[in-house]
């Protein structure tokens, strides 16, 4: 109850919007097309499904990894995930 009242401002932007002010191609909130191919093994791209970009070190973690976007922090679990697989036990100096 009284949730409007404290509403001070909203923002609606169009998909052009988005592109001009955010760069997002197309509009598109979800760093790429949620189509057929772009989901699972080919998400962002074939090849690189895994979370593991080719610079070592490097993981995608956001929404244009698999599951991508409206799937709230799953992106990033998964990365985790990989980075923890990959992680080497730090060596101790003699």
């Amino acid at each position: 109850p009284g949730f409007a009242d404290s509403v001070i401002a909203r923002q609606i932007h169009s998909p052009a919007a988005l592109e001009s002010r955010f760069g997002l191609i197309g509009g598109d909130i979800f760093h790429g097309k949620m189509g057929l191919d772009q989901l699972f093994s080919a998400r962002p791209m074939i090849g690189h499904a895994e979370y593991r970009m080719p610079l070592k070190g490097l993981y995608l973690c956001g929404s244009g990894a698999h599951p991508g976007g409206g799937v709230t922090g799953a992106p990033g679990h998964n990365a985790a995930k990989a980075v923890l697989a990959d992680r080497r036990p730090w060596k101790r100096s003699a």
